[in-house]
Parts: structure tokens; C-alpha cells; sequence
């Protein structure tokens, strides 16, 4: 029994590890591209634009571009992920609702 859940608990322990992991790139991201926001459709007139940004896809820069979201209950803004800088490099910090 100790020996399940001595598993279980290293699971969630290197789980929680790898998503918390953080990339870090040491080339600075290319400034963003200048995206033409297009008209939301009509049955997302409430929808909110999301931009673009630069991906690091492990070898350069990938850009994504922008998109309409829906806004979740409760929530009323959208924080736009950026690229930050640290001794070591540049790690992506996911944008979020706020």
C-alpha cells in the first residue's frame, strides 16, 4: 500500500513539475506585428480580440496570430501575455482573464 501511494504522490509531484516548467529563450523576441483587428462577427459582437504574439517553437520565432475570445463569466479583462526577460534569458508569461 505505502509503495501506491509513494507512486501516486511522485506522479503529481513531477506532473506538477513539468507544467510549471518554463522555457527559456536567450534571443530577444522580434517586436510584435501590427495586426489589422477585424470586425467581429455579428453573433460575437461581445467577443473580445485577443493579439498576436511571437511563439518560440525551439529552434525561432513562430507569430500567432490574434483572435477573437469569448469573455468567461466574472471576468472583464484580458491580460495580454509578453515576453519577460531574466539573468538567463526571455520566458513567455501566458496572458490571462482578469
Amino acid at each position: 500500500m505505502k509503495k501506491h501511494i509513494l507512486i501516486a504522490a511522485s506522479v503529481i509531484f513531477l506532473s506538477v513539475a513539468a507544467a510549471n516548467a518554463q522555457v527559456v529563450v536567450r534571443i530577444g523576441p522580434p517586436p510584435p506585428v501590427r495586426e489589422v483587428v477585424p470586425v467581429p462577427p455579428p453573433e460575437h459582437r461581445d467577443w473580445v480580440w485577443v493579439g498576436g504574439f511571437h511563439r518560440w517553437d525551439g529552434a525561432h520565432y513562430v507569430w500567432v496570430p490574434g483572435h477573437y475570445e469569448h469573455v468567461p463569466a466574472g471576468r472583464h479583462r484580458w491580460i495580454p501575455g509578453h515576453w519577460a526577460h531574466n539573468g538567463r534569458g526571455y520566458y513567455w508569461v501566458d496572458g490571462h482573464w482578469r
